[in-house]
């Protein structure tokens, strides 16, 4: 029953992360039979953000600028600057409130099983733009996965080496938690990052 332009929308839909074969067929289904109007707005929603979005020039993030609203906030804190993996992660450090400083977003992270070198996630750029006089601390937040700490412990290595400081996100114990239901690992973290 499918055809050959159901089975590209399908196929195209599985691109999306956690989205398999079932997720992707039960959206295209969706899509043409209940909501047609949807799905119009959602192909000219990508197509002007394919044409409108690009990285700002100084973070890298995502903007329609050539510089993010973000790095011309004269309220920032220029001497401080948090390194991320994603646009996602940054919107996640926003919306705590409590960081007032400039952000760099790899657009990725290391890893060397899927051949994800340096060049790939763009560290030149981030160490131009570190040695501009301004930032004198880098905080590294990067994931807590494997690639995420091999990330870390690469770029802090390379950090300190221009004599910038560099500091790493906590871990610990959630707030509001039980020891007895926190995984062993991050007990042991904490307990090894306690102050």
């Amino acid at each position: 029953m499918a055809t050959r332009a159901l089975d590209e929308l399908v196929e195209a839909l599985r691109r999306l992360p956690g989205v398999g074969p079932k997720s992707a067929a039960r959206m295209a289904y969706h899509l043409l039979q209940h909501d047609r109007d949807g799905a119009q707005r959602l192909s000219q929603a990508l197509q002007a953000a394919i044409g409108a979005v690009r990285h700002c020039r100084r973070c890298n993030t995502f903007t329609e600028d050539e510089v993010c609203d973000t790095c011309r906030d004269p309220q920032r804190d220029a001497s401080l600057l948090c390194v991320v993996e994603t646009p996602a992660d940054q919107a996640a450090i926003e919306r705590t409130g409590s960081y007032r400083g400039l952000y760099f977003v790899l657009q990725g992270k290391l890893s060397p099983l899927d051949g994800v070198g340096p060049r790939d996630i763009g560290l030149s750029k981030l160490y131009q733009r570190v040695t501009d006089g301004q930032v004198r601390e880098v905080i590294l937040a990067t994931n807590f996965t494997a690639e995420g700490e091999a990330t870390a412990h690469v770029l802090g290595e390379a950090l300190k080496a221009r004599h910038l400081m560099v500091t790493r996100l906590a871990r610990g114990v959630p707030a509001g938690s039980e020891l007895e239901y926190v995984d062993l690992g991050t007990i042991a973290h904490a307990l090894v990052d306690r102050r």
